[in-house]
């Protein structure tokens, strides 16, 4: 798999995320587990946005998650999730996320591997999604 770590201009992707009362520990911080559903959220959104998904339409598992916390998030602040494909293999493809404040608060990274739904066993992501990825991130080859 071909990886590249994207800086702040290289997202052409952004959602924006409500954080709401909910989300906050004791201290009034964004608790740390979170920070995976924003990941979620804005994942999502990008697939059904970018790749045209519905949740009928994702076959996928996420196979691997790594957050990396830099500055806490509290009940007042903007929230906007940067997300960015930033690898494709053969089964799986790795998506890419600042999540960003006044600053970035987090970085994060998931692998999803796509599944056929009958045997449950990974299969290739298809061709019209790796088309689209393309077009959507040049810097994916």
């Amino acid at each position: 798999m071909d990886r590249r770590v994207p800086s702040m201009t290289d997202f052409a992707y952004e959602h924006d995320i409500e954080v709401r009362f909910r989300d906050l520990d004791p201290l009034g911080h964004v608790n740390h587990a979170v920070y995976a559903s924003y990941c979620e959220q804005a994942r999502i959104r990008y697939l059904r946005e970018v790749l045209g998904l519905t949740a009928d339409d994702l076959p996928m598992v996420v196979a691997n998650l790594e957050l990396n916390y830099r500055k806490p998030v509290t009940f007042d602040d903007d929230l906007t999730a940067a997300v960015a494909v930033t690898s494709l293999g053969e089964s799986s493809f790795t998506m890419t996320y600042e999540l960003r404040a006044a600053d970035v608060v987090a970085t994060a990274e998931t692998t999803q591997v796509v599944v056929d739904r009958e045997t449950k066993r990974p299969t290739a992501v298809p061709t019209e999604w790796r088309e689209r990825l393309r077009e959507y991130e040049p810097s994916l080859e």
